[in-house]
C-alpha cells in the first residue's frame, strides 16, 4: 500500500490554491482595488476561499491516505475468499461534504469465488 503522492507535493497544491484564492480577494498589487464594501461581501469571499480550499485540501488528504493505492486485492469482504483481483479500471467519484465537491482516487476488486465486488481502501 502506499499513498498517491507525497506530503511536499500536497502541500504545494493546497498553497498554491490557497494563494490564488487570497490573491483575488486581497490583490498583492496595491492598484488594485479590493471588491467589497459591506462585510457580508467581505463574508461571501471568504466563503468561496472556503469552498474552493477545502475540497483542494481533502483531495490531497485523500491522496497521501497509505490505503491510496493498493498492489493486492486481499479477501473478498463478502465471502472471505482470498480469490481475489485488483480490476485495472479505477474511479474518480465525487464526494460531497460541507464544504464543496471533492474528487477522491478509488481502485476496485472483484472475487472470482462469489462475483462480489468491492474497494481495497475501505475498511
Amino acid at each position: 500500500m502506499a499513498s498517491l503522492i507525497s506530503r511536499a507535493q500536497a502541500r504545494r497544491t493546497a498553497v498554491k490554491a490557497f494563494m490564488s484564492e487570497l490573491d483575488r480577494i486581497i490583490p498583492p498589487d496595491e492598484a488594485k482595488p479590493l471588491k467589497g464594501s459591506k462585510f457580508i461581501e467581505w463574508e461571501d469571499q471568504v466563503e468561496r476561499l472556503v469552498r474552493t480550499i477545502a475540497p483542494t485540501v481533502l483531495e490531497q488528504r485523500a491522496a497521501l491516505e497509505e490505503n491510496a493505492a493498493v498492489e493486492q486485492a486481499g479477501h473478498c469482504p463478502h465471502c472471505g475468499s482470498d480469490r481475489v483481483y485488483l480490476e485495472k479500471q479505477v474511479t474518480q467519484p465525487e464526494v460531497i461534504g460541507p464544504h464543496g465537491r471533492a474528487v477522491i482516487r478509488k481502485q476496485h476488486c472483484r472475487c472470482h469465488c462469489c462475483g462480489g465486488s468491492f474497494s481495497p481502501s475501505e475498511p
